[in-house]
């Protein structure tokens, strides 16, 4: 029987994977580790999709981390995910229970699952001023040409693809051997949704957190004193619902961009995933569709087998 360290769950936006993470946390008596570049941020709720709701499973409350861990305008990277990663991961191993990470941000999960060795990353202000006027279709080429992968899956405005070609360029001339991450022996469990009925869910859930006041969150965060343009550097919601909010799309503009942006990250989301097999990573997958028994099931099947 393998001896597992961690059990990860990952899926593209509106596969479930978070409500499945908290059925499996509590039936195994465990916690889980967000693996979510956006839902580390307060305050910033609806439009990061959090479901705090999720985390309670037959009325008892399943312990998650990594969750509302950063003030909103903070511009969290994967070296800090790394380090708060191994902090909520020993806790839980301390208790005897086995850790889930559970997300969509592939980039965090490949840098636990494979243990990249990671230094934090100056800003580089010759670069920036450099590459200050460039496009992001032009930023997405530059940023390919580099050998180290970086979560393309997120780069969805300037500032952001910006930052990671300033990351790529400091690791490409910089020794890494400084800094080490224990190998861990990971079940990697993939939640597989049918695109048609990954776009319907994509669709509705957004008109639902509309409803719910996603515009009224982001006019309170601006009002708090948050610049417009570090919500926009959050891309997806906080991109569009900003645009709309500071007057440049209108509202039907605002809704029609956001949907199609969406569903392009979502199936991004899947690339990388389809990627990380690729680079050597044994992703079981499962059908969304299959009742919550019958996935938790599968999990523990997996966990018996030898």
């Amino acid at each position: 029987m393998p001896d597992y360290d961690l059990i990860a769950i990952l899926g593209p936006t509106a596969s479930g994977k978070t409500p499945f993470a908290a059925a499996l946390a509590a039936e195994l008596n465990t916690e889980i580790i967000s693996a979510d570049s956006r839902q580390i941020y307060r305050s910033m709720d609806l439009g990061t999709g959090k479901d705090l709701a999720d985390y309670i499973v037959n009325g008892r409350q399943v312990p998650y981390h990594l969750i509302d861990i950063a003030d909103p305008g903070y511009k969290y990277n994967v070296f800090e995910y790394q380090r708060d990663f191994l902090t909520a991961y020993e806790s839980i191993k301390q208790k005897g229970c086995l850790p889930i990470v559970c997300g969509g941000t592939g980039m965090y999960l490949e840098s636990v699952l494979k243990g990249y060795k990671l230094l934090p990353v100056p800003e580089n202000p010759e670069l920036r001023n450099r590459l200050a006027n460039k496009s992001l279709e032009e930023l997405t080429e530059i940023l390919q040409t580099y050998k180290s992968l970086h979560n393309t899956t997120d780069v969805d405005t300037v500032k952001r693809a910006i930052r990671a070609i300033e990351i790529e360029e400091y690791y490409a001339h910089t020794p890494i051997d400084a800094r080490s991450f224990p190998q861990l022996n990971s079940l990697i469990i993939g939640v597989d949704i049918d695109r048609e009925l990954r776009r319907e869910k994509i669709t509705r859930r957004l008109r639902q957190r509309l409803d719910e006041g996603m515009v009224d969150e982001v006019r309170r965060l601006i009002d708090s004193g948050i610049c417009p343009d570090d919500l926009i550097y959050y891309g997806l919601e906080y991109k569009y619902l900003t645009l709309y909010v500071i007057g440049k799309l209108t509202y039907d503009e605002m809704f029609g961009q956001l949907e199609i942006a969406i569903h392009q990250f979502a199936k991004r989301q899947m690339t990388w995933f389809r990627g990380m097999e690729r680079r050597g990573f044994t992703i079981h997958w499962m059908d969304a569709r299959w009742p919550m028994e019958e996935k938790i099931a599968f999990v523990k099947s997996k966990l018996k087998e030898i």
